[in-house]
């Protein structure tokens, strides 16, 4: 029963230590692989928890296919209803906390549709007419392929090379399918409370990855802050139209740091030794968490196995 315990205990506090490790690693990667760690390690940790939840609820099942009375069980292993019990109670939660989640995300993304249909353009530029300012990448919906919508505030705000700067902004985004990077955290954090502090974390280097990006389709790291904090200023002086997270807009994120990492030089030399780091980053906290979360499930599986050998045997 002790073991069981120590497996519960781990299963709840595994997500906490896996978020404080890849929050630091988060800081030191480029900003690409930032948002892959963060991803995956909610991802994992969300997994994690719910397979141990799994294996919780099915321990009097389990007995059941051993052909061990429940009496029995009972009576030898008394915290194996209450576990299961709270176990199931927990799923259902967060269950319920996920679709809803999932609606608030589908009725963000009709809404902006809804507001995208009143602007015209061509290819993948809207343009919604108004004075407000604001623009965003805006999944596709429906068999609608992504867009970026800009409001023609925004784009009299801007001077022409700034307007390039925006709208390379918001293709890295889609090309890069940042929103469903963006949506699988927010879904792991209706799983476990720990992994909330990923969720804003992960906006701001879905931000830097797509300010490098359009730092780089431009070829001015200088111009690329300079039009990303005039789009951040001009927006907070008006009444935007942001549809809010998950969908990614320029103004998104501390926009401070993002100008201060853009107006340092871009490494040249030790880049390559920080992808290379970056990939090995990733590839351990991988490796780290579904480590942990096989060990745990497997740890479970011959936990019941020893219990329904010792129920037989009593």
């Amino acid at each position: 029963m002790t073991f069981l315990l120590v497996l519960v205990v781990l299963a709840l506090a595994f997500p906490w230590g896996l978020a404080a490790a890849a929050r630091r690693l988060a800081a030191v990667l480029p900003p690409r692989e930032a948002c892959w760690a963060l991803t995956a390690t909610a991802l994992l940790s969300a997994g994690a928890t719910i397979a141990m939840l799994v294996g919780l609820f099915h321990v009097p099942f389990l007995a059941t296919l051993e052909q061990v009375p429940l009496p029995r069980v009972l009576e030898v292993w008394p915290a194996a209803v209450p576990l299961a019990g709270a176990a199931g109670s927990v799923m259902l939660v967060q269950a319920v906390l996920v679709l809803r989640r999932r609606f608030q995300y589908r009725s963000v993304l009709r809404r902006a549709w809804q507001l995208a249909d009143q602007g015209r353009g061509d290819g993948d530029l809207l343009v919604v007419p108004g004075d407000e300012v604001d623009a965003f990448a805006l999944p596709g919906y429906r068999g609608r392929s992504g867009k970026i919508v800009v409001t023609s505030g925004m784009l009299r705000a801007l001077k022409p090379g700034e307007r390039e700067v925006l709208l390379a902004h918001e293709r890295a985004h889609l090309s890069g399918r940042h929103h469903v990077l963006a949506d699988v955290v927010d879904l792991s954090t209706a799983v476990h409370p720990a992994l909330r502090s990923l969720r804003l974390l992960l906006q701001f280097h879905l931000e830097r990855w797509a300010d490098e990006s359009a730092a780089a389709a431009v070829g001015s790291r200088k111009l690329a802050a300079a039009a990303i904090a005039r789009a951040a200023l001009v927006s907070s002086r008006t009444q935007g139209t942001s549809t809010g997270y998950p969908l990614l807009s320029v103004t998104s994120g501390p926009v401070p740091q993002r100008v201060e990492a853009l107006l340092l030089p871009e490494p040249v030399g030790p880049w390559r030794g920080t992808r290379r780091a970056g990939v090995l980053g990733l590839a351990v906290t991988v490796a780290v968490s579904a480590s942990a979360a096989l060990g745990l499930a497997y740890g479970l599986h011959e936990y019941v196995e020893y219990a329904a050998v010792a129920v037989r045997g009593g």
